[in-house]
């Protein structure tokens, strides 16, 4: 049984930073691209990125780009999201993702992944 555990959320000053976890099992976590998403309170889900498999390609939000990093490593099957210059519109719960298919490379639509983390909450404080 598929099982992802979202960690290291947290609050945090504005201008500081935070790294989130993401440990799976149950699934074949080295065959799948990895996704980071996150949804503020009254809205709806947003995109923050996407990392292939290997971890050679990563596509960004537009709202993070520059700020954000998402990294993997395969050999813990975890994935990793390190946030920087936070600030309150980066408050939300973060929740990782993955695909049904392995190889596959989802965009930036929730309805492209199918297995979801519990979520982590982040608050940044100004």
């Amino acid at each position: 049984q598929a099982q992802m555990v979202e960690t290291g959320g947290g609050l945090v000053q504005a201008g500081g930073s935070l790294r989130l976890s993401c440990a799976v099992s149950g699934l074949d976590f080295s065959s799948r691209a990895m996704g980071w998403f996150r949804q503020a309170s009254g809205k709806g889900r947003e995109f923050v990125g996407v990392i292939s498999l290997g971890g050679a390609s990563i596509t960004y939000g537009d709202s993070v780009k520059g700020r954000f990093t998402i990294s993997r490593d395969n050999a813990k099957s975890t994935l990793y999201l390190q946030m920087n210059s936070l600030n309150s519109e980066d408050t939300a719960v973060y929740y990782c993702a993955a695909p049904m298919s392995i190889w596959s490379m989802p965009g930036n639509s929730e309805s492209e992944y199918y297995y979801w983390g519990q979520g982590t909450r982040v608050t940044v404080s100004s």
